[in-house]
């Protein structure tokens, strides 16, 4: 009683310490980031990146805007490869040691992103204590500190290779947390570190089912299947019942509007639910008020942020914008310069700004990941609301979902075709998909024009899924586990075909 009580005391004066932080650089958005972005330069102005772009030479934001390119992943590998095999002095101050493998690039290949020691304390893990803040901040009666927080990532194994280490972000993260995070975690270090998915969930639900969670973090749509396997394991009706202490739910990773109805059902009982946007990247936002799906964009981890407009984004020569000049209510695609050692990189990640005062943004999609084949510009955030609202008006509930467009040919015209794995079915079939394709009308006036007579697309096809499709789907391609998304969206049909086939 006395260690917790103590660790109480410690954790309650890193709150007020930390939220007058968060409150400052609210107040003082463009000067944090200006502050942000010369710090970076000055940090790597001797590196070989840095002096190939003349990082010294730089004195405003129009000088890094011009001087500096915009990179995919693809133009920036070769100063990566350079890192992770040992050179000193590439991209950043030093040498880089742990690279996050994260998969899906369009040439089909992992990812390697830096992870130096600066972006590891001063963006991951500070953020990590940061979303414990913001929700004691916001509920102070909260008893998180006295149980357990059930952490599910992904495959936790890591790996070397010319002196570096790699593997999932989780991996890293847990290979580096403080001893005390350890005594506030389940599963053990030893678990998380398992890397065969079916084995080590076996692993977890053993260790768990014992364990008082009041808290947990993860991807939604893994942290179900964890939920129903612990309750499958222990008899239990709901969560509520083996955890009463449970109080809030950490997501992130994809939506969480497709799962909330199954969460409340699972679980039981009302608790918080906070969303976080975190990639291998870095960690960006974190949803700091507890009746809002908006998240603060997080100013001070040492990311400099640009924005280009999703309505240019197609252009050959990308124009970004800083901070300052976004608009409310625009799609824009993310460009982050951080203290890992990434320069005006495209992330692949769409957003909106829900609010300037102070900033919070929404995820709406990835840049990558959308349907535009006939003009219509069909965003994840689109997509999401509709199956939403057919869900709320058929009684229905989904576990996972892919999209993609029928091409025209002499015979038919176009439309987008789903497949959908719901785990209750709509009570009407045929309501659901009008529900669905009159929301999308009424959220998308591009997608409504296309639709217009049927004359550039004809209404949408849906299959419903056999039960556990996407599961057996993603474990063919060997994508099991916590850091592992499913596709929502394509603009080919390299996703639905094999979905399809499997379906039968």
């Amino acid at each position: 009683m006395a260690t917790k009580m103590l660790f109480n005391t410690v954790v309650n004066w890193f709150i007020r310490q930390r939220i007058d932080q968060i409150q400052n650089f609210i107040k003082h958005p463009i000067e944090t980031q200006k502050g942000v972005l010369f710090s970076q330069l000055y940090k790597a102005e001797n590196t070989i990146y840095g002096k190939k772009y003349g990082f010294r030479d730089i004195n405003n934001y129009q000088d890094f805007s011009r001087q500096v390119p915009i990179v995919s992943y693809e133009d920036f590998e070769p100063y990566i490869e350079r890192a992770r095999r040992g050179e000193k002095d590439v991209i950043w101050d030093g040498s880089i040691r742990m690279f996050a493998k994260s998969s899906g690039t369009t040439n089909a290949k992992s990812k390697f992103i830096p992870i130096s020691q600066d972006s590891l304390e001063n963006c991951h893990f500070k953020a990590g204590k940061d979303l414990v803040a913001i929700y004691a901040n916001n509920h102070p009666d909260n008893t998180l500190f006295q149980y357990k927080n059930l952490r599910l990532g992904g495959s936790s194994e890591l790996y070397e290779d010319f002196n570096t280490k790699f593997g999932d972000l989780s991996a890293i993260l847990i290979e580096n947390l403080p001893f005390w995070v350890e005594i506030t975690t389940t599963p053990s270090k030893k678990t998380s570190l398992m890397s065969e998915w079916e084995t080590k969930l076996k692993a977890i639900v053993e260790e768990v089912s014992k364990a008082d969670v009041s808290s947990l973090t993860g991807v939604p749509s893994w942290m179900m299947v964890l939920l129903k396997k612990v309750l499958e394991e222990t008899k239990m009706t709901t969560i509520s019942e083996l955890w009463p202490n449970l109080e809030v739910f950490f997501h992130g990773g994809i939506s969480f509007v497709p799962y909330r109805e199954q969460y409340k059902q699972i679980i039981g009982k009302s608790i918080n639910y906070y969303e976080i946007y975190n990639a291998s990247e870095g960690f960006f936002g974190i949803q700091d008020q507890s009746e809002s799906d908006e998240m603060l964009l997080m100013l001070d981890y040492g990311i400099f942020y640009e924005f280009i407009p999703m309505d240019k984004f197609c252009s050959e020569n990308h124009q970004a914008i800083p901070l300052e000049e976004v608009e409310v209510g625009k799609n824009y695609a993310m460009v982050i310069t951080t203290n890992g050692g990434l320069w005006r990189y495209l992330i692949g990640d769409t957003v909106v700004f829900t609010n300037k005062e102070p900033y919070r943004i929404k995820i709406s999609g990835r840049t990558k990941h959308y349907i535009n084949v006939f003009g219509e510009e069909l965003m994840i955030n689109n997509v999401e609301t509709a199956l939403s609202k057919a869900c709320e008006k058929t009684g229905a509930e989904i576990t996972d979902y892919t999209g993609a467009p029928v091409f025209m040919s002499e015979s038919q015209g176009g439309a987008h075709e789903w497949i959908i794995e719901f785990s209750q079915k709509p009570n009407e079939m045929s309501l659901f998909a009008q529900v669905f394709d009159d929301t999308l009308k009424q959220l998308n006036s591009d997608y409504e024009a296309k639709r217009y007579n049927n004359m550039t697309l004809n209404p949408p096809i849906i299959h419903c899924a056999k039960p556990n499709l996407f599961y057996d789907w993603m474990a063919h391609r060997g994508k099991l586990g916590g850091q592992n998304k499913v596709p929502r969206l394509s603009n080919d049909r390299s996703y639905i075909d094999p979905l399809l086939k499997m379906n039968g």
